[in-house]
């Protein structure tokens, strides 16, 4: 996992449509292998870089219901 400064609104962020009514929210884009997350709520603050392994254990610890909200 890489933090890097926000690489620019060049690319497609999304968010799911289950978030709609969710006051905390995160955003992803594809940026060729990797997977950027951000803050929806600070869209100009940093952006989290995950491999494309780092992703999917990102998803699984969602899914497992292991992922803590903060």
């Amino acid at each position: 996992m890489v933090e890097r400064p926000n690489r620019g609104n060049a690319l497609n962020w999304r968010k799911s449509s289950a978030s709609a009514e969710q006051t905390d929210c995160v955003e992803v884009a594809a940026s060729g292998r990797s997977v950027l997350v951000r803050d929806s709520h600070a869209p100009s603050a940093r952006v989290i870089e995950l491999d494309p392994a780092q992703w999917r254990g990102f998803l699984r610890r969602i899914i497992d219901g292991d992922a803590e909200a903060r």
